[in-house]
């Protein structure tokens, strides 16, 4: 469908108006609680328990080369399955070439449960590529791909919703056949009762453009919401944005069921805690607990529902 820039508040409040609902799908790490990389049947009980617990039967990474981990994700997916959006990271030759050969090695066996490839991640919002050197990036992608395998696999990128809203993103449209948009209400510091607006509308906004640029909806790329989500007990606040578990599962009924229900694809940001994480440092130079995201504790127990 086709949104326009005043539907957000409409989209939030109404959402059981709409009959069709979108693919929800989880960020999905390489490491156990302790750090040590996951093997197949790692993978394998992560997908028992998002299956369980939600119903979803697709995860994204982000490199799969780190902790070797498209050769125990694509078997585990294949059992169980679930499909996959394996994940290069650009932003260094080396990851690059590594994150490739990773899953060009696996391609030819499991393209059927590789939903998409996708090509770096908010490396536009970190400023290490022009639109135009990452549609390079994507097309390089591309054509390694057609040489492993005749299944066709999607290949896109992820980046922040201003990334795209604001035209830096514009030489990808072209090239991708898929975008996933981040939004992060939480990170733009919105207290929990204008946090499902704000998210409504930088996806919206970003969307708009998108298809704007590709001359309609039906010339876009595929189009998601690549992350949102929201820090349980544990985690750091942000500006007006308070962590909680009671917070993240009220904006995971509003805002996730909501833009499902509008039927938008979307990966909730992240299916486990990870405890092993190293706190980050903010743009405001405060640091930022990164250990709290998860829908599910890090021994895959439930938070509260992730049923809509």
């Amino acid at each position: 469908m086709r949104f326009s820039l005043v539907a957000p508040l409409a989209l939030a409040v109404a959402p059981s108006l709409v009959s069709a609902a979108g693919t929800l799908g989880f960020a999905l790490g390489t490491k156990n609680a302790d750090g040590s990389c996951k093997d197949q049947s790692d993978y394998e009980a992560d997908f028992d328990a998002i299956s369980a617990a939600s119903g979803s039967t697709l995860v994204r990474g982000y490199s799969a080369s780190d902790c070797n981990s498209s050769v125990a994700i694509m078997p585990a997916a294949k059992t169980k399955g679930f499909k996959v959006v394996l994940g290069i990271w650009p932003d260094v030759q080396e990851s690059f070439d590594a994150d490739m050969d990773a899953i060009t090695a696996v391609a030819p066996k499991y393209a059927s449960s590789i939903y998409a490839v996708t090509v770096g991640s908010e490396t536009l919002y970190r400023g290490n590529f022009t639109g135009e050197q990452l549609a390079d990036k994507i097309n390089t992608v591309k054509t390694a791909l057609k040489g492993v395998t005749s299944t066709p696999i999607k290949v896109g990128t992820a980046d922040s919703w201003n990334k795209f809203a604001d035209g830096t993103g514009d030489a990808v449209i072209g090239t991708a056949d898929l975008i996933m948009v981040n939004a992060f209400a939480f990170w733009q510091g919105q207290a929990l009762s204008n946090a499902t607006n704000t998210y409504f509308d930088d996806v919206m906004q970003a969307f708009g453009h998108i298809q704007s640029i590709a001359g309609g909806v039906d010339k876009a790329p595929e189009l998601w919401n690549g992350e949102t989500g929201w820090p349980t007990d544990g985690g750091s606040d942000f500006g007006a944005a308070e962590a909680g578990t009671s917070n993240a599962a009220s904006y995971y009924k509003s805002a996730i069921c909501g833009m499902l229900a509008w039927d938008v694809n979307l990966f909730y940001f992240e299916a486990f805690d990870e405890p092993w994480k190293p706190d980050s440092i903010g743009d405001n130079g405060q640091p930022a607990d990164e250990k709290h995201w998860g829908a599910m504790t890090s021994t895959r127990g439930t938070k509260f529902s992730l049923k809509c």
